[in-house]
């Protein structure tokens, strides 16, 4: 079973120097049938205006992902970690027994596009840890890149969670293809174009659920990139 989520149905803020798209329930956004999906939490698609960013705040047991599309994000932590990410670039960030961290633009001209991510750890009270990895763009065309995992195989970031995260990006025409294990759930999020998920249309910010399928089928409408979200 295939259940969209519009692109438009998100909630939405615009609070001037922060634009946000929340697919569940965020902060100031409630929404009693979104409320996440399998160990999904968040999925807040952010616009960043240049110069601005978040100052320094706190997190505890959770799974952050994020994922810039345009732009440059600075980060910073009470770890020591920093640094900048960029396109093609991925961060995870086990917040743990607590993590404080701060993410700003950089750029005095142009803004920031990113994708955060929220997901539940496998247990309470992990070590805090932080890690990033650029994944080359020939990895990610026309197939499924698997870039996060619990056991960080094939080069992937390690995940505390049983999920694994899967980035293409697709060539108008192109076909990518997913099995599910028995027993396993799929979210799928179009970041940038427009996609077929298993005959169901889906256009940039829409996401997607899949339940009791076994075999999940992309095809790219327009160049598109998609991030799939392979779940138990």
């Amino acid at each position: 079973m295939i259940r969209v989520r519009q692109s438009a149905e998100r909630g939405h803020f615009d609070h001037g120097w922060l634009d946000t798209f929340h697919t569940f329930s965020f902060s100031g956004y409630y929404d009693p049938n979104h409320q996440g999906f399998r160990a999904l939490r968040v999925i807040n698609e952010d616009r960043v205006a240049p110069g601005r960013g978040f100052d320094t705040h706190g997190h505890r047991d959770m799974e952050i992902v994020t994922y810039v599309l345009d732009g440059t994000l600075a980060h910073r932590d009470s770890l020591g970690s920093s640094g900048e990410l960029r396109p093609g670039e991925l961060q995870r960030m086990t917040a743990g027994t607590g993590i404080t961290h701060s993410e700003f633009n950089p750029s005095q001209v142009d803004p920031v596009h990113l994708y955060q991510i929220w997901l539940f750890p496998e247990r309470r009270g992990l070590e805090p840890s932080y890690e990033q990895k650029a994944f080359p763009a020939g990895d990610r065309l026309n197939q499924l890149r698997l870039v996060a995992s619990p056991d960080g195989r094939d080069g992937s970031l390690v995940i505390r969670q049983d999920a694994r995260l899967f980035l293409a990006a697709l060539t108008e025409g192109s076909e990518a293809s997913h099995a599910l294990g028995a027993g396993r759930h799929a979210w799928l999020q179009v970041l940038r174009g427009r996609v077929k998920l298993n005959g169901t249309s889906l256009a940039a910010g829409d996401g997607a659920s899949a339940t009791d399928e076994s075999a999940l089928s992309l095809r790219a409408l327009e160049p598109s990139e998609v991030l799939l979200f392979d779940l138990n």
